[in-house]
């Protein structure tokens, strides 16, 4: 791409989309994940896996090899074939084949969970060849490599080898002490508790003690008599859960537990600050990686164990930092060296690829420049590289490289502008890439890397498929992308605004930002519609402009841009969305009086603190599920962003919106789950208690039964209510 073309296409004020000449209108139902008709409003997809190398197109009732030449379809089984081939055995009857996986590259096997059965079936003997009836849908863990599957039951953590025996790991758990859960409330990359060796022979495992941990009250208000139902939450600067790391060996039938800090000190819970993260193994199976992270979370260290002692054997490399590190993804060692390993860190500014040698000497960092390696999706073994999802194009892009290993060189894999997400094949030989962009809702590519001889030569991709506008019928609003300069008057912000399909620049039209601006989420990028949700289409189509802005905070823009917030949640970000204020006032078409603001979790919080703090500019707010003070949120992802309520707090007072509650004037509705187990509702109570005490009326909805994000049909009634509040007072 010459500069030119990525200036004339990226940095423009204005990037606009024309308005279809429809007039059919869009309802709810069509736009809500939860509405009756949102399947049929949605691109047209494909569901795809790799079998070996070889493409599978899965679909509820039929399997297709894919010819990745020429895109076309050749039957390989129906759902019919599976269960006449599983012997009409109602355990074993599956209902669909779109979950169908193929574990085994060159084996004619595919793996389907049945009603109360796991199996493997040979397609080509027509038989079940292998199964396990035994797993539940708890912890559910299958190993391919020794067929062994690693599961809960009863709050015990059990294993069922190959042959179908069960062995039982533990006998002391329950709702205090808790196995082969994700810990750590989820952060850290963590999003399970178990851990099979590349044999599979080896399970390494969480051990979570949370008896010490506060319990907070939550109700089940369905019952005749409401019943007491308590959710485990350690609230920043309180006394968090204990965390373990047990290794069992289907050989010996023996676990044994990593010597860490945690687990070999006489100190009490609180005075262990280890969090333990992004698990390893060795490709031989002798040892376990583990970053190690301080309770300040500004002090990281790479720690390997012996996997059948558990006697912690080095320290590897460590990173510290004034603020705080994020390991969030576990070291992979390369396919053709398992003397080597590949690491991800911030410590340069922007996530990249470190290489290293196994006794932790750095060999070299592999990319680097002021863009973000996204996502790590495989190795391709033939050419030695890595294969990579990165911003380095553009912010708002995501394309896909391959990264020599020897030299670092980089090598494009798509061959169109926009968000590119991709699926390696086992050897790494290909890529199915699904891709969109602001203009396309949905094309499918496959791409042959190993034809790519040189950094400058352009994939020869096969398309799969091109979808067409399935709101093609309907009068679609305009989405415009541009930038504007934060704060700081330096740093570049990329907004979308969606304005109604008729827009007439001669009008003046209500106006809704819609803001989330926390860590770890962004809400523009170069994908469809410039990543435009769906609810505001509806605000557009009723008449409003509609806002969103990613302030500082955010991310894919690298570690000081997001840790700028550092200790100050919110500052820094109202500082940058009341700039995107600034620019909506220099607007003819935008009603100044008629302004509005609407988020949800760290976007509720940000919707009552741009209120509280700028009651004369905004008329109506909804806050959904907010943080009102960080001292009630829980304890990682609290004190990463706030330190302690006792190291900071200054910052906790400067942002909590308690003492805040009198500067209400607009209109206020505050939503959430009553049982909201990830922003609890002391948060909404204690604000409105605070604002009963000096005078201001928000208004308040709870859901009874849903937790942090309404499911299902409530979904819709949800934002028919968020609509309606800015149709009642903001018109």
């Amino acid at each position: 791409m010459t500069t030119m073309k990525i200036k004339t296409l990226f940095l423009l004020l204005i990037l606009s989309l024309p308005a279809m000449a429809q007039d059919k209108l869009f309802t709810l139902e069509d736009l809500n994940f939860g509405g009756n008709n949102y399947r049929n409003l949605q691109p047209k997809n494909m569901w795809l896996t790799w079998w070996g190398d070889q493409l599978v197109r899965t679909d509820v009732e039929d399997c297709f090899l894919v010819d990745k030449k020429t895109g076309k379809e050749k039957p390989l089984f129906t759902l019919d074939d599976i269960n006449q081939w599983t012997g009409g055995d109602d355990n074993r009857h599956v209902s669909a084949l779109y979950a169908a996986t193929f574990p085994y590259p060159d084996e004619p096997v595919v793996a389907l969970k049945g009603k109360k059965a796991f199996m493997l079936i040979d397609w080509k003997k027509h038989q079940v060849v292998w199964q396990d009836s035994t797993a539940t849908p708890t912890a559910n863990d299958w190993c391919p490599a020794s067929k062994a599957t690693a599961y809960v039951k009863d709050q015990q953590l059990f294993v069922a080898d190959a042959q179908g025996q069960q062995h039982q790991l533990t006998t002391d758990g329950s709702r205090d002490v808790v196995y082969a859960s994700a810990v750590h409330r989820n952060e850290f990359g963590i999003m399970k508790g178990t851990f099979w060796s590349p044999d599979g022979q080896q399970l390494a495992f969480y051990r979570m003690d949370q008896s010490m941990v506060t319990d907070y009250p939550q109700v089940d208000i369905f019952q005749r008599s409401a019943t007491y139902e308590p959710d485990k939450y350690p609230m920043a600067g309180m006394t968090s859960h204990q965390v373990t790391v047990g290794v069992y060996d289907l050989r010996t039938r023996r676990t044994v537990y990593l010597k860490t800090p945690a687990a070999v000190s006489d100190a009490s819970p609180s005075d262990t600050p280890v969090y333990f993260t992004n698990i390893a193994w060795a490709p031989d199976g002798k040892t376990i990686y583990m970053q190690e992270l301080n309770r300040d979370q500004n002090d990281c260290r790479l720690v390997s164990y012996d996997a059948t002692t558990g006697e912690r054997l080095a320290e590897l490399c460590r990173e510290t930092s004034t603020k705080y590190v994020e390991p969030l993804n576990p070291i992979l060692f390369l396919p053709w060296d398992s003397s080597k390993f590949i690491m991800q860190s911030q410590r340069d500014g922007y996530n990249h690829l470190y290489l290293y040698h196994k006794d932790g000497r750095l060999v070299r960092q592999l990319t680097s420049g002021p863009w973000v390696v996204q996502e790590v999706l495989g190795f391709n073994v033939k050419q030695k590289s890595i294969v990579i999802a990165a911003n380095k194009y553009h912010p708002l892009h995501r394309w896909l490289y391959s990264v020599s290993i020897a030299s670092g060189k980089m090598t494009e894999l798509v061959s169109a502008d926009g968000v590119h997400r991709g699926e390696l094949s086992a050897s790494g030989t290909y890529l199915y890439d699904k891709w969109n962009n602001p203009t396309m809702p949905r094309c499918i590519d496959v791409v042959n890397i190993s034809k790519l001889k040189t950094q400058d030569t352009k994939p020869q991709a096969c398309r799969l498929l091109t979808a067409e506008d399935p709101w093609k019928d309907y009068s679609q609003p305009i989405f415009e992308c541009g930038t504007i300069k934060a704060a700081d008057g330096v740093t570049d912000l990329y907004y979308r605004m969606v304005k109604p399909h008729d827009f007439d620049p001669d009008k003046s039209y209500p106006t809704v930002i819609y803001v989330y601006g926390g860590p770890h989420a962004h809400n523009v990028e170069a994908s469809w519609h410039w990543y435009s949700r769906s609810w505001e289409t509806y605000m557009a189509q009723k008449g409003y402009i509609v806002f969103i802005l990613d302030n500082r905070g955010s991310e894919n823009r690298g570690r000081d841009f997001e840790q700028v917030t550092f200790r100050q949640l919110g500052q820094v970000e109202m500082l940058d969305q009341m700039k995107g204020v600034d620019f909506l006032r220099s607007l003819p078409y935008v009603d100044m009086q008629r302004l509005g603001v609407h988020g949800w979790s760290f976007g509720g919080f940000m919707t009552i603190t741009l209120m509280l703090n700028h009651p004369d500019v905004f008329k109506v707010g909804v806050a959904g599920g907010p943080v009102i003070d960080w001292k009630w949120y829980e304890v990682m992802y609290g004190e990463r962003y706030m330190d302690t309520p006792q190291q900071n707090p200054e910052g906790y007072a400067k942002t909590s919106l308690i003492s805040k509650a009198s500067n209400l004037k607009g209109r206020l509705q505050i939503i959430t789950g009553y049982n909201d187990n990830t922003v609890v509702p002391q948060h909404c109570l204690s604000f409105l208690d605070a604002c009963i005490k000096a005078g201001t009326q928000p208004d308040f909805f709870a859901y009874p039964g849903e937790e942090h994000n309404m499911r299902g049909h409530a979904s819709v009634h949800l934002h028919e209510r968020i609509t309606q509040y800015f149709e009642d007072y903001l018109r």
